[in-house]
């Protein structure tokens, strides 16, 4: 396989994996967007991960076998840390396209409720039927990465998927959330400039 491979065939080679691991998991960042918005280009694919410990060799055989290393130590240190949101670098070594897999803490209600309320779409071809984060869940999360970036990006997302899904968004589930996570002055920054780009 040259690197001539699209970043659509190179999600579906890191979903191969994680279904050949039998794992749970949800797609995130701009790829969610497929679903709930309009798309941008990155080179990026983000997913939330559950890997049980006993699954960590698994994962790390079935990645390999994709052209992406990952030692199951790397794994291991990753899944044991105490804190913190490092994902694990997951890199196509025909294409230098990237895989950011963040591993589900058992301690991290917010991630544990999000895969919980995923979404099963039909992306088409490639991709065919995969999980995605709900519209509102994806919302929260850039939300987030806005308070920690301030990166433009991804208040275009969010008047992205509001201009496509809005009503898909449950607001009283989504306000609780931004509470929850301290989050409301974030949203409130955010949801000014969201309403600029959705009334030009």
């Amino acid at each position: 396989m040259g690197n001539d491979i699209s970043i659509l065939a190179f999600a579906r080679l890191v979903l191969d994996a994680i279904e050949a691991s039998q794992l749970e998991y949800m797609i995130g960042g701009s790829f969610a967007l497929y679903a709930w918005g309009d798309v941008r280009t990155t080179r990026d694919f983000d997913l939330v991960v559950h890997l049980p410990g006993q699954k960590i060799s698994t994962l790390s055989v079935e990645l390999e076998k994709r052209q992406m290393l990952v030692p199951p130590e790397i794994l291991l240190d990753l899944l044991m840390q105490p804190e913190g949101d490092l994902p694990v670098n997951a890199m196509h070594l025909d294409s230098s396209y990237k895989a950011e897999l963040f591993l589900l803490r058992p301690d991290d209600t917010f991630r544990s409720t999000c895969l919980e309320r995923r979404r099963l779409v039909d992306l088409g071809e490639p991709l065919g039927k995969v999980f995605v984060h709900a519209p509102d869940d994806l919302i929260i999360n850039k939300v987030k990465y806005y308070g920690l970036s301030r990166q433009t990006k991804h208040i275009r997302d969010i008047a992205s998927i509001l201009a496509v899904s809005g009503d898909e968004i449950d607001w009283a589930y989504l306000m609780k959330w931004m509470r929850q996570l301290g989050l409301i002055n974030a949203w409130l920054e955010v949801k000014l400039e969201v309403d600029k780009l959705l009334n030009q």
